[in-house]
């Protein structure tokens, strides 16, 4: 059968997601909607220069053409100021956007344009409205820094807010960010109106002009707490205080758990919180307990004079009990439809009653290891914030109940005190507890939960497919499998393996002719959260972050806009999108929040499930990541996160539990650091405890690339494959190649280090995973196709197979036949014998003038190695250099050709005695 995706709609669905998922804070002075008859000046460079997304694996698409706000103003019929906007041009080009080099290497923000105050000046007689648009990114490697032109405003950012504060009857403030920035100097120069318009992939500028124009009433509420100091937030004590620890001392108290409880007043915008065109009138109609339910019936009237859209947040207030508890838990959230003026809709939710409960992990209420719902009144708020949502309903749980008994599991190996409320006056103060400490024998516990081997058979001609049609079983056909192939199995090749689709992240399952031999597909993964990440140079979709994605509160349009999504995957033969990124935001200066979704565990499980059910409609689905308590860039490999079980159970692991129950999720990744002084990639409480016997997940795991491994106790090994096989998490992310690695699979089956029934599990749960994916189907010629309609952004390089150079220790390319026109790129592969730090050396000329600046970016893995800039050489040939680290076997080059006028020659790639 033949599935269409159409690009337009695609576009079309995007743009809505960005629209919806803008915040506005502010909006005063009538300053927004736009008066479409009146000019309005833009200020910032940022209007040439969006930010789609964060930096790293989660935002490194690529597009023929990001939407700019500055386009989208214009697409919709504003009138902008020319002579300030030409005179951002000519200075934008004579300071060009520093993109940096290397991986992780790019500049949280850019330099602004000084700006004259005469221009200003001259500028605010033609224009009542000024738009100032500031962009940040951030990412993997680097966090979000307490310093200028990170979370705080930047000197020339302030000068440029200052200036044109002073001379516009009108300030919107436009905030392209991944995270929430310091708000002080902003509240100080008081704009008339300021958005979060988060990072919204290649349609954000659209989506964005829709709510500036009001052709869309902003809709979108914050995900996260935005307090007066950074130093307000309690994980602020620990966050990065220590180079290989974070201590997680605020315990479930994350967020607005904590300012409800602790400190209101040290809110400037509650969770929750965003503004409208229009009024909303919110009533709880009727309420009805059950005994397993809260149902509410809410009305939601429009008595403004826009058309928009409301979101219903319930929060429950627990008893506080023996445990302690936070002042305010979402528990229910649904969004409405678009409500003309004076239209209302009435809105169902039902909260599970169980799914209130608390977890106590050191015994205090007689139940130990247990979900308990402890007695008192349970109370129940409802509204559009944590702040202003309004009593509802009530009801009284007599005794304790036990919702659920389980075993302790991933508890902390050291002590440390965390916080817990003190009752005084019936106001809350904070106080202190001693955290419990593991009590597990990890070793025992994993010999007593030993599968039954399967009794080696030999190849007896059973196929993958004939599990599938059930003419055999899955332990029939594992039965066939070696040792040797038991090894190979466990390991994803890439990135870049050509047995996938080129510039992807990895193949997994068939990595080996044995085990395709065996009719095991090779499935194939790829980057990221943001859209698919496709080093070759392909043209992809840019989504918007995972922050706008929470902050729409819109699960039914998040679910339509992947289901686009899983339709471009199966188009391009992706089988798991290395997404949704689901930590999360302990703390704001994290560099990766712009990927994950919110401070909020519940919101965070049910936007993921969205996700998820959207893409399996096509028969993929995403990688749901980085399981567990990866809130911290810095130091990523090695920091130990130090986390008591209650929290993790209840803030750190609830998102991933919503998704693996409700959302169907079949594929984890576990992250690079410790939890709890143990590797989470060997980490068999984690990935068999509780993902599988706990929550009942049948898919597979698989550890992020190159991710340390250990066992309790020592240090970590990146070739340790054993340990991670024992744990059960499946698949290590990734090996230069699937027949062969440096790994201690074979060894440790002969020395007892691991047992062939754990590897003969491990490969049961890729195959089984494989037995639902279009990988199969393609292996076996038959399955659906996609046919793409209406997209206009393809250029022919993208459908030529990327070329792959075997290389030993140098190798010199001849590109004289490569077309070097501006806005062209063109890739290559190179297949390395040897790993190292490797010299590249550019050959090219020009006959443009000495002056003349012709730049060319090489791109390696999608990550800049640098711009080498030629002026003109008379024609001859002239070389340039620079040096990159290449540690992966299938690295694959991209080479963007900035302006016309140049001749490229070779590049020629030569292996240093330079260690990395």
């Amino acid at each position: 059968m033949e599935r269409i995706l159409d690009w337009n709609k695609y576009l079309d669905t995007a743009a809505k997601m960005v629209s919806e998922g803008i915040v506005m804070l502010k909006n005063e002075n009538n300053a927004l909607p736009l008066d479409a008859d009146k000019e309005v000046a833009v200020f910032g460079r940022i209007q040439f220069h969006y930010y789609k997304s964060g930096t790293g694996s989660g935002g490194m698409v690529n597009v023929t053409k990001v939407v700019n706000i500055l386009d989208g103003l214009i697409d919709n019929g504003i009138k902008v100021n020319e002579k300030l906007l030409d005179t951002y041009r000519k200075w934008d080009k004579e300071n060009p956007f520093d993109l940096g080099e290397g991986w992780g290497g790019e500049p949280w923000s850019q330099k602004e344009m000084p700006l004259d105050e005469g221009l200003v000046k001259e500028t605010a007689k033609s224009c009542e409205t000024a738009i100032v648009i500031i962009g940040r990114t951030a990412g993997e490697e680097q966090d979000n820094r307490l310093e200028a032109g990170s979370y705080l405003l930047s000197d020339d950012e302030i000068a440029m807010l200052t200036v044109v504060r002073e001379n516009f009857k009108k300030v919107v403030l436009l905030l392209n960010v991944g995270n929430i920035i310091d708000m002080t100097v902003i509240n100080r120069i008081a704009p008339d109106s300021v958005l979060y318009v988060w990072q919204g992939g290649m349609t954000g500028g659209k989506g964005t002009a829709d709510v500036l124009t009001g052709k869309v009433s902003p809709s979108g509420k914050l995900p996260d707490t935005i307090a007066y100091k950074a130093s307000d937030y309690p994980s602020d004590a620990n966050f990065g205080r220590e180079k290989n620890r974070d201590i997680y001392a605020e315990d479930i108290y994350v967020g607005y758990r904590y300012f409800e409880t602790f400190a209101k007043e040290k809110v400037l915008y509650p969770f929750g919180f965003g503004l409208s065109y229009t009024e909303f009138e919110i009533k709880t109609e009727k309420t009805e307990i059950t005994e397993g339910a809260v149902k509410l019936s809410v009305s939601v009237k429009n008595i403004g004079s826009y058309k928009g859209k409301e979101v219903i947040e319930v929060y429950c207030e627990a008893p506080q009990g023996r445990l302690g508890k936070a002042a305010r838990v979402l528990c229910g959230l649904e969004k409405t439809r678009e409500l003309v003026p004076q239209e209302e809709q009435v809105v169902e939710i039902a909260v599970d009653i169980a799914k209130l409960a608390s977890y106590d992990d050191s015994g205090v209420t007689g139940n130990k290891s247990c979900y308990v719902l402890e007695a008192g009144e349970y109370k129940f708020y409802v509204g559009s914030d944590v702040r202003s949502a309004e009593y509802a309903c009530s009801f009284e749980q007599g005794e304790d109940l036990v919702t659920e008994r389980l075993t302790q599991s991933l508890a902390p190996v050291e002590s440390f005190e965390r916080i817990k409320p003190v009752c005084e006056g019936g106001a809350f103060s904070i106080g202190r507890e001693a955290v419990p400490v593991s009590e597990v024998d990890e070793s025992a516990r994993r010999l007593e939960k030993l599968p039954k081997e399967i009794a080696y058979t030999g190849d007896k001609g059973i196929k993958l497919w004939d599990v599938k049609n059930g003419k055999n079983t899955m332990d029939e056909f594992i039965a066939q499998l070696s040792d040797y192939d038991l090894s190979c199995i466990i390991r994803g090749e890439g990135m870049g393996s050509p047995r996938v689709t080129a510039g992807t992240a990895s193949a997994f399952g068939g990595v080996s002719e044995n085990l395709n031999g065996f009719g095991i597909p090779a499935g194939c993964c790829s980057d990221g959260p943001s859209g698919m990440r496709l080093d070759c140079g392909t043209k992809a979709f840019s989504l918007p972050n995972g922050t706008m994605i929470a902050s729409s509160f819109n699960k039914e349009l998040t679910s339509e806009l992947f289901t686009f999504m899983g339709l471009e995957m199966a188009a391009n033969k992706v089988d798991c999108l290395l997404g949704p990124g689901m930590n999360i935001h302990r703390h704001p200066l994290n560099g990766r929040n712009f990927e994950y979704f919110s401070e909020d565990p519940f919101l965070t499980g049910k936007m993921a499930s969205a996700e998820l059910k959207g893409m399996a409609g096509a028969g993929v689905t995403g990688t749901i990541k980085h399981f567990c308590a990866n809130n911290r860039e810095t130091n990523r490999h090695f920091i130990d996160s130090v986390v008591s079980e209650r929290a993790l159970r209840e803030i750190y692991l609830k998102g991933f539990e919503i998704a693996v129950k409700e959302g169907g999720a079949s594929s984890v990744m576990t992250t690079y650091g410790r939890v709890n002084g143990l590797w989470t990639a060997g980490n068999f409480d984690l990935n068999t405890v509780i993902l599988r016997e706990e929550w009942g997940f049948k898919g597979f795991t698989m550890t992020d690339w190159w991710a340390n491994i250990n066992v309790r106790g020592k240090e970590p090994d990146k070739t340790d494959l054993a340990a991670m096989a024992r744990a059960q998490n499946d698949v290590y992310m990734v090996c230069p190649d699937g027949e062969k690695n440096d790994d201690n699979t074979l060894a440790a089956l002969e020395n007892g280090g691991i047992e062939r029934c754990e590897l003969q599990r491990n490969a049961a749960n890729i195959c089984g995973f494989l037995l639902h994916t279009n990988a199969l189907k393609r292996a076996e010629g038959i399955g659906d196709t996609v046919k793409v309609i209406n997209r206009e952004d393809e250029e022919q390089e993208d459908d030529k197979p990327v070329q792959f150079y075997k290389v030993d220790r140098d190798i010199t390319l001849d590109l004289s036949d490569v077309d070097t026109k501006k806005g062209t790129s063109y890739s290559f592969a190179l297949d390395l014998s040897n790993f190292g730090i490797y010299r590249v050396i550019v050959t090219a000329s020009s006959t443009q003038s000495e002056l003349a600046q012709i730049p060319m970016t090489l791109f390696s893995m999608g990550t800049a190695v640098g711009t080498f800039t030629f002026n003109g050489t008379g024609g001859k040939a002239v070389s340039m250099e620079k040096e990159t680290p290449m540690f992966s076997r299938f690295t694959t080059f991209r080479i963007y050709f900035a302006q016309n006028g140049l001749d490229l020659h070779s590049i020629r790639f030569e292996l240093t005695d330079k260690e990395r």
